[in-house]
């Protein structure tokens, strides 16, 4: 049997975590997670770590790995999934990868693509500029020089946004039509599992998510990672507007409503990432037999392409 990674993703909130653990057990397999911020170990109740029980029902990777203070990228991730694969298809088949971080999925299935080197005197300005006239400055440049880009990426995070500007103006060319090379061939076949629910559907049970975190602890998690909110890691949704409330910007109504408003944006925008890949096959949440019917079946008649 050809070794296969099933890969399982969708926007926050759609129902990944109980399906996947359905999968695995189907399959005999292990699970490695693919987000990027439950891999930090002080964000638990507002990166939606899966309960105890579901890590303990199936072996998963990937969750609380690093530390807040730690430095990581897509890169890394790529390479630290891809060995972690290798070795388990050692003993197994099938492997199954599951979350909605839309970069690093696309690292693992198509791998990372060849970015110029920047000059070092033009990050120097682009930096000066940012520290002087701010954040919004440069998503303007970002804009205009990449706006396919500028839709998917998070506007709110400036290393992402100012690492695309830099490569736009090194390259002579949008960052995001260097981002579409051909996939790189793994040595495995992959199989990508989209789930999506009605729009309406989603919305309800991400504010529902939201209000279960709140119960479980939001506010408390948030306050104890105050003095580190200027961490990278930290610049996610279900904090930062908490960290706001904290400082007196907001009130603590207004900072729940904007946690639940941004999380409804960011699943907007991780499917109309996921949309632009025809190679995704998609499912409602609860079609688990119609989705162990269509894998199996692409396992069993395989045509040799990554589907």
């Amino acid at each position: 049997m050809e070794k296969t990674l099933i890969v399982l993703l969708g926007p926050t909130g759609v129902g990944k975590t109980d399906l996947s653990i359905d999968l695995a057990r189907h399959f005999g397999t292990s699970i490695l997670s693919c987000d990027s911020r439950q891999m930090y170990r002080e964000m638990r109740i507002g990166t939606a770590v899966p309960e105890k029980k579901q890590l303990t029902a199936v072996p998963h990777f990937f969750i609380h790995t690093l530390s807040v203070h730690d430095y990581y990228n897509s890169w890394q991730f790529e390479q630290q999934a891809l060995a972690k694969i290798h070795e388990l298809h050692r003993t197994r088949d099938v492997v199954l990868m599951v979350g909605g971080s839309m970069m690093y999925i696309d690292a693992v299935c198509k791998g990372i693509d060849d970015i110029p080197t920047i000059d070092p005197k033009l990050r120097e300005d682009l930096m000066q500029r940012y520290a002087e006239e701010g954040l919004a400055a440069i998503q303007t440049m970002l804009k205009s020089l990449d706006p396919v880009f500028y839709e998917v990426v998070d506007l709110n995070n400036a290393k992402r946004v100012l690492h695309a500007v830099e490569v736009c103006l090194m390259a002579g060319k949008p960052y995001s039509s260097l981002r579409t090379n051909t996939p790189k061939d793994r040595g495995f076949r992959i199989i990508r599992i989209g789930l999506n629910r009605d729009k309406q559907e989603l919305y309800d049970r991400i504010d529902k998510r939201v209000d279960m975190m709140l119960a479980e602890g939001l506010e408390e998690e948030a306050r104890a990672l105050l003095p580190y909110r200027n961490l990278n890691p930290l610049n996610t949704v279900g904090y930062k507007e908490f960290f706001d409330y904290f400082e007196g910007k907001t009130d603590y109504d207004e900072a729940v409503r904007l946690i639940k408003r941004n999380s409804r944006r960011y699943a907007k925008k991780q499917l109309s990432w996921f949309r632009r890949d025809a190679d995704i096959s998609w499912f409602y949440p609860e079609e688990k037999e119609q989705i162990l019917t269509f894998v199996e079946s692409k396992i069993t008649h395989w045509d040799g392409l990554i589907v």
